[in-house]
């Protein structure tokens, strides 16, 4: 076999040399490889860089259909981008990961890995090994992780002093985003509408976000309860006590004429009205069901016709029809209730439970209300703003306050933020790097270069010195201020402890395994091979 392979490399090919991938496949190796990925990666990087910080700027998207979206969130801008690079889709997936697990820290999590991998292109070119770089790297983290474990503090205490430190929390959560003008207002709200729900393990789900046009996002408000953007029934009572509620998704179209599966041939009108009398007949022994189940209230997720809702108004029985499917789901849980397809057997459907159903006027709109529901942690945000774009980035800058606040709930530590705990993070990896012989200690300094990178990108979006900040930075911590950090509103150097600049310590840490994580996976690759284009039909 030895023998047979020689033969075969030594044969000529048109190619020039053997391969056993398909016609039509790329293959790239060495350091045409390497330079494709770190380029790729740092270039994801630099997309996102301007948005993050206080001072960050914003993108306009726009999709292949037109719909515009405006945004700073990282995971939204590259959500949407269409990539062909390997590396970029990498850093996409750490960033959407990022977002799921803890809301926010998206945009850090890309930087940080780009940065890692722009330190990490110099040391490559001095023919150093990516597996050293990669030891120097987990040695790096360990020490980072331990600094950030050692800074953290547990927020747990006094129900006043743990609210006032969520607030902290949620503001500066909030101070990147759009809503950053009426940070205060809404970080509010978050705290109040976290707090609310602690008690059932901090369900997102039964707060609900609900997005109204017109006046000021200064109008935005938190509402007790539940409420829908539908409309009652013409002739049903607007106003309902010690409400007895029907969830419901089945179909209530009575003028329509259903006879799946089969064709049907008359020889007159009045045949045709005998079939409709059935169909009616059948739908009205639906709604007797219905009634018999001892609802005073009835919401179906599908339309309900004219003759149902006459028959609702006739009982008394208040109907909300075309409820989506988001809301029935979220309805359901808040109330208490099951959602129903069927109602053969009463006692085996669950009816939802609330204290009062009313209607309620929000800007020109009319909406409905649920107030004391079942799940009494159920409450409404309701977003007031001048566009329909402003409000879908208000939305996505809420949730990420209320993602973040629910896992501080869970793990109560937090850190400064400003900056302050990425160079203390790198002041402890640098002095591991001086402990640290060979070519290990030449990534360890890559790795606390990286970390400084951050401060210093923030700096570089609010328009200041960022050199001169992240040195003055540099000094202060060596001084012994440990909380130092960026005072973006001055361009100074500032004590995080007094401005109140705070951060979850889960996040920041989640953010800096990620993007070590991610790095250290892009950079020990040394081939990318591109499979053949699928090949259209010549029919």
């Amino acid at each position: 076999p030895a023998n047979r392979v020689s033969r075969f490399l030594g044969m000529s090919f048109p190619g020039g040399g053997p391969s056993v991938l398909a016609q039509g496949a790329q293959e790239f190796k060495g350091q045409d490889a390497k330079m494709s990925i770190i380029i790729g990666a740092m270039a994801v990087a630099d997309l996102v860089k301007s948005t993050l910080g206080p001072k960050g700027m914003d993108k306009i998207l726009q999709s292949q259909s037109g719909d515009v979206t405006v945004t700073n969130d990282g995971a939204t801008i590259l959500k949407r981008l269409t990539l062909d690079n390997p590396a970029a889709k990498i850093l996409v997936d750490i960033s959407k990961t990022q977002d799921d697990e803890v809301g926010d820290g998206t945009t850090t999590v890309c930087i940080l890995a780009g940065a890692l991998l722009a330190e990490a292109d110099p040391l490559l070119s001095q023919r150093i090994h990516p597996q050293s770089i990669v030891s120097g790297w987990r040695l790096a983290l360990k020490a980072a992780r331990d600094a950030l474990e050692a800074a953290a503090w547990d927020i747990a205490g006094e129900d006043e002093a743990f609210k006032a430190m969520l607030f902290k929390i949620a503001k500066t959560t909030l101070s990147s985003k759009i809503v950053h003008n009426e940070h205060d207002q809404f970080a509010q709200m978050c705290v109040d509408a976290i707090l609310r729900v602690r008690s059932s393990g901090c369900h997102l789900e039964s707060i609900q976000i609900l997005k109204k046009c017109g006046g000021s996002m200064r109008d935005s408000f938190l509402a007790e309860g539940f409420i829908l953007d539908k409309k009652i029934g013409v002739g049903q009572p607007k106003r309902v006590e010690k409400a007895n509620i029907l969830v419901a998704n089945t179909p209530m179209d009575t003028d329509k004429i259903k006879i799946y599966g089969a064709k049907v041939k008359v020889d007159s009108l009045a045949k045709v009205a005998e079939i409709e009398q059935a169909e009616l007949a059948k739908m009205m022994a639906k709604c007797e069901k219905i009634a018999a189940c001892g609802c005073n209230v009835f919401i179906n997720r599908q339309l309900i016709y004219n003759k149902p809702e006459q028959f609702f108004a006739d009982k008394g029985i208040m109907s909300i029809e075309h409820a989506d499917f988001e809301g029935v789901e979220r309805l359901s849980a808040v109330l208490g209730g099951d959602i129903a397809s069927t109602f053969d057997s009463p006692d085996l459907i669950k009816l939802g439970h609330c204290d009062v159903i009313e209607e309620v006027q929000v800007g020109e709109d009319r909406l409905i209300q649920f107030k004391g529901c079942a799940g009494g942690e159920a409450c409404t945000i309701v977003l007031r703003g001048a566009s329909m774009h402003l409000l879908d980035e208000a939305e996505r800058s809420i949730h990420d306050a209320l993602c973040v606040l629910k896992t501080v709930v869970k793990d109560t530590r937090a850190i400064y933020g400003g900056g302050c705990s990425e160079v203390l993070m790198a002041e402890a990896v640098d002095a591991l790097a001086k402990q640290t012989p060979g070519k290990k200690s030449l990534a360890i300094e890559a790795f606390a270069k990286a970390l400084r990178s951050l401060p210093k990108t923030i700096a570089e979006n609010g328009g200041y010195d960022s050199t001169e900040l992240v040195t003055q930075l540099r000094a202060a911590h060596n001084r012994g201020q440990s909380a130092a950090g960026l005072d973006m509103v001055k361009g100074t150097i500032g004590d995080m402890k007094e401005i109140g600049i705070t951060e979850s310590f889960r996040v920041k840490c989640q953010s800096l395994v990620s993007a070590a994580e991610a790095a250290e996976m892009i950079i020990r690759v040394d081939e990318v091979i591109t499979c053949v284009p699928r090949q259209r039909g010549e029919d």
